[in-house]
């Protein structure tokens, strides 16, 4: 299809969709919009490694904080593996070694989070970028902007706990706060795009912004910020993939993290390789091409760190979903939640328990899931 295609992933660490959807940079995106795309792990690490990977954590081995050194590279291979193996020269920029595993990259870069700037450091990058492509060379560029994570940092997690009254006392304080730290990544992303055109790079790349989790603006006690819940503030996040040759769509139905892989694979067509295990994902490419896809089950999970400092070394707060539908385990404190996400989007009216078929139907995926190796 596009065999020749740089890639180019600018992801904004933190961003919520309500934000996106309202923000005129984004709505500015020549792209195809995804506005039901289902996170893995409401948190970085777990939820990038699926997203590289096109696997859920709970198979391989990326499935807390504590473990992804533990990602099973030689059973799933990545996209930077794929992309290097394709003679793409691969390079990463993020604030810590630990979002991505570094399998195929030929370069990892880390910045300092509080004293980088990202406009100024990324630009300089695709610079850089541009003289690969001159040497008529294909490359792949991974960004990530961390200013909201920092900043959600320094001014929540630093201060507040998951059950801090003075938090959830001021929602609109929170949400101050939050749209100050996401006006400002509007605006790298409007310079970044600006730059990428610039350059000229818009023709011969494909271009993907995404979220890898929301936050918390105070929607619910227990969270002040993200990682300890699966309510769709921080699992349903946006993802824009930007081509000239792409049409600008929005699809509704959901999608999932682990389907972008296969999906920059079938855009570039380069298959799947047989010699690793089947990953979780599925290409998207029918989709945009207008066509019907069977949408899969959304699968998250997390570990809530209760009254604890740190999330425990396994996950214990685990969702399936649909468009329609959520059922969210809680294994905590072994309760259930199933929400009708059509009829009741914030998560309120809980229908466990009221011998909804659908109730059962999700509680098999769940086990199914868990089963699979």
């Amino acid at each position: 299809m596009h065999s020749g295609k740089n890639i180019i992933i600018i992801l904004i660490d933190g961003g919520r969709l309500d934000r996106a959807i309202k923000s005129k940079v984004f709505a500015n995106l020549n792209s195809v919009f995804f506005s039901q795309a289902i996170t893995y792990a409401p948190y970085t690490t777990s939820a990038m490694h699926a997203f590289i990977s096109g696997v859920y954590g709970h198979r391989s081995g990326a499935n807390s904080y504590w473990h992804v050194f533990e990602f099973k590279k030689n059973k799933f291979k990545t996209l930077a593996a794929y992309l290097q193996e394709n003679e793409y020269e691969t390079y990463s920029d993020c604030h810590s070694q630990i979002i991505l595993p570094k399998v195929g990259f030929d370069n990892f870069n880390v910045y300092d989070e509080k004293n980088t700037d990202l406009i100024e450091r990324h630009s300089r990058l695709l610079n850089e970028m541009k003289s690969i492509t001159d040497k008529g060379k294909k490359f792949f560029l991974y960004l990530h902007y961390s200013p909201i994570h920092t900043g959600i940092m320094e001014e929540v997690l630093k201060v507040y706990n998951n059950f801090s009254e003075d938090f959830f006392k001021n929602p609109e304080a929170a949400q101050e706060r939050y749209d100050r730290l996401f006006n400002d990544a509007e605006y790298y992303l409007e310079k970044m795009l600006e730059e990428i055109k610039k350059l000229g790079l818009f023709d011969n790349s494909l271009i993907l912004v995404l979220s890898d989790h929301g936050i918390s603006i105070g929607e619910k006690f227990g969270e002040r910020a993200y990682g300890a819940f699966c309510y769709d503030y921080t699992i349903r996040t946006f993802a824009y993939m930007i081509s000239n040759d792409l049409p600008k769509i929005e699809i509704g139905q959901q999608v999932r993290h682990v389907d972008f892989l296969p999906t920059i694979l079938d855009y570039l067509e380069i298959p799947l390789d047989d010699s690793y295990k089947k990953i979780d994902g599925q290409s998207l490419r029918p989709l945009i091409e207008g066509k019907t896809l069977e949408e899969r089950i959304a699968y998250t999970e997390t570990g809530n760190p209760l009254n604890q400092n740190e999330p425990p070394k396994e996950p214990n707060t685990k969702s399936v979903r649909t468009s329609k539908w959520k059922l969210i385990i809680n294994e905590y404190n072994n309760s259930k939640e199933l929400y009708n996400l059509v009829d009741d989007p914030d998560e309120e009216n809980n229908l466990v328990g009221q011998n909804l078929s659908i109730e059962k139907e999700l509680w098999n995926e769940f086990v199914k899931l868990q089963n699979t190796d």
